[in-house]
């Protein structure tokens, strides 16, 4: 039975997360955690999940419960994240990290703390959302030259970040793809007379709207026709499969730095 410990616990995702190991029959929850002064530290994390009272107590400190847990699930904020893969790389415990909105500082030092731990990154864990990321760099190829492309993602009013990580991945698998430098050809905001489209763009637009939990669509549009890549996501119980689905593959594997792609053998 794998002992897995869940970083932000209270969250939507922490809460989901904790229900999908509640009904596992191979993964314990080996315990929780939030920010010290988050309202549920010393609360039963099951009853916060609601899933009833299972006798792990949220704690505000990751130091005081790493070593009863074999894998770290962290979905929390980029601070946060590189606090607890710090403490991780220390305790030489894996962890699997689905926050979004980090940093290129602090992906470079994720990647030197992956020297010493196994870690699974990805801005969505959805095995379907993957599966996009693997046909959309096939389609760049096949058409990115003679169409234009661009990518809409929507969600939720409470989402922190903009574009989404999805939305960011999409665009660097693209440029990736078609031998574009990604940091140029973005654009993420077009207004007023802002002249020709250049061919070479990727254009990413961000939507925040009620409770939509994350659409994201890749339009290639050329002369006559358009072909329109749609994933949707109805919950967040496919985020929290994946990571259940990392967790238990990352423990198996020497230090490094991994993706979904990895843990699907989508490579």
């Amino acid at each position: 039975m794998l002992k897995a410990l869940v970083a932000g616990a209270a969250g939507k995702m922490g809460g989901k997360i904790i229900q999908m190991i509640d009904a596992s029959q191979d993964v314990e929850l080996a315990g929780a955690f939030e920010r010290p002064d988050h309202p549920s530290v010393g609360k039963d994390v099951g009853e916060v999940a609601g899933v009833g009272k299972r006798g792990v107590i949220i704690s505000g400190d990751l130091s005081e419960i790493i070593e009863g847990a074999e894998v770290i699930i962290d979905f929390t904020t980029p601070d946060a994240t590189l606090r607890n893969i710090e403490l991780c790389a220390q305790r030489r415990r894996p962890i699997v990290i689905g926050t979004t909105g980090i940093g290129d500082e602090g992906i470079r030092k994720i990647k030197e703390y992956s020297k010493d731990i196994a870690c699974v990154m990805a801005p969505n864990m959805s095995v379907g959302v993957n599966v996009v990321f693997k046909i959309v760099r096939e389609m760049a190829l096949i058409l990115g030259k003679d169409f234009d492309i661009e990518i809409l993602e929507i969600h939720h009013n409470l989402k922190k970040d903009a574009p989404s990580g999805t939305a960011l991945k999409i665009g660097k698998i693209i440029a990736e793809a078609l031998d574009r430098d990604f940091d140029k050809v973005a654009v993420f905001e077009r207004k007023g007379f802002t002249g020709k489209r250049s061919h070479e763009e990727i254009g990413i637009q961000s939507l925040r709207a009620g409770d939509i939990t994350g659409d994201h669509m890749v339009l290639f549009g050329g002369t006559g026709e358009r072909i329109e890549l749609i994933h949707r996501s109805h919950g967040r119980e496919n985020f929290a499969k994946g990571a259940l689905m990392a967790a238990k593959w990352v423990v198996q594997r020497s230090p490094g730095l991994y993706d979904m792609w990895d843990v699907l053998g989508l490579r």
